[in-house]
């Protein structure tokens, strides 16, 4: 009995950390819920997911470990500025196209998944919509290509 009781304050202890962790692990992986924005580029359309406030733009597409067929995520920012992306916990290889207001995409990046390192719009822009790598060049769409169907563009 003494073993016993000597025991479950460590078992205690090693549940309680266990369980802990058990509550912690969804809640790192889980997606919100975000509205989804159907866009067009020429015949292909796109269903991107709106990233448009600071926490939604900060987690991305983390974690994520796959995309659907023509699924990205649109990210809008307040004002046009240069702005950056980067791959911190992003497990798919992304490319990014940086889009002016008018829907005009300014530039496209490669990325590599886990990486901190920036990919900027070679422009002040206000939207960037990440798509699996290498579905812009798929497409034929490149710096100058137009995106139709962008919440506020003009």
């Amino acid at each position: 009995m003494t073993r016993i009781r000597s025991l479950l304050p460590r078992l205690a202890a090693g549940a309680g950390a266990c369980l802990t962790a058990a509550l912690l692990a969804p809640a790192a992986s889980a997606q919100p819920t975000l509205p989804v924005q159907t866009l067009r580029a020429g015949m292909h359309l796109i269903h991107a997911e709106v990233a448009s406030t600071p926490p939604t733009r900060e987690r991305g597409l983390m974690f994520r470990e796959k995309l659907g067929p023509n699924q990205g995520m649109l990210f809008i920012f307040e004002m046009p500025g240069t702005q950056c992306m980067w791959m911190r916990n992003t497990l798919i290889p992304l490319s990014v196209a940086f889009i002016a207001d008018d829907g005009t995409i300014a530039n496209i990046e490669d990325m590599a998944p886990r990486t901190e390192d920036s990919h900027c719009a070679a422009q002040p822009v206000r939207y960037a919509l990440e798509m699996e790598r290498g579905w812009f060049a798929k497409r034929g769409l490149k710096a100058g290509s137009r995106l139709e169907g962008i919440p506020g563009a003009r």
